[in-house]
């Protein structure tokens, strides 16, 4: 399948390396390239794969990113704090269309996210139809009291504020206060508030893997391209 063929101003500034404006002191700069051969002509029509920089090609034109959440950084474009996207090269945060992450975890919940400018698979992946499985570390403040699984698998469980229960979900005993939780929605902060319904709380939580991507050999801050 044949990439977008546009002006190569075009190409640089919708994948963030600079703004239309700035392209003819990029080209000046750095070693673009067009099937081998420098350019310096910003008007000129190229395909998306003939294009290189610095003898690396281009960063692909949709980007869907796996990523190992640290703890203390928030999923927002605005909040204060430590946002995601700080730790994407810059030229990631200035694609357009935008970068964002699918769904959310919380500050102090770590692991796994995916981030992506594809607005349709965005839009795919966090619907409530999705089904998609979600595996959590969850580390409890109090030991287990014996009935948690069963209810959780039970698909009657009803949050406080919620009018549906939730979905049958699978818990796996590590030790009496860490568990693996599987689940297939993702309500505001599911987990801590079904474990809260059973007399616990949660005071650790990493997401191991979203769907078939896991982040088990990633380190934290480290992500990899889809």
């Amino acid at each position: 399948m044949q990439t977008s063929y546009k002006r190569i101003d075009a190409h640089l500034s919708s994948l963030g390396y600079c703004s239309r404006s700035q392209a003819k002191n990029f080209l000046k700069i750095f070693r673009v390239r067009v099937n081998g051969v420098q350019v310096f002509d910003t008007n000129m029509k190229v395909y998306h794969d003939d294009i290189t920089v610095n003898e690396e090609a281009l960063d692909p034109e949709s980007l869907t990113i796996l990523m190992h959440k640290p703890k203390g950084v928030i999923c927002s474009h605005e909040d204060a704090g430590v946002l995601i996207y700080s730790l994407l090269p810059q030229r990631y945060t200035q694609r357009n269309p935008q970068l964002s992450t699918v769904g959310r975890l919380d500050a102090d919940t770590t692991g796994a996210i995916l981030l992506t400018d594809d607005g349709a698979l965005n839009h795919r992946l966090t619907s409530p139809k999705s089904d998609i499985v979600k595996l959590y570390e969850v580390t409890l403040a109090q030991l287990l009291r014996g009935d948690e699984g069963e209810i959780f698998a039970s698909g009657t469980l009803l949050l406080k504020g919620e009018k549906k229960p939730l979905l049958a979900a699978k818990m796996k005993i590590v030790t009496q206060t860490l568990v693996h939780l599987e689940i297939n929605e993702g309500k505001y902060h599911q987990v801590k508030r079904m474990f809260a319904a059973v007399g616990n709380k949660v005071i650790a939580l990493h997401r191991v893997s979203f769907a078939e991507y896991s982040v088990a050999n990633l380190l934290p801050g480290e992500y990899k391209i889809l």
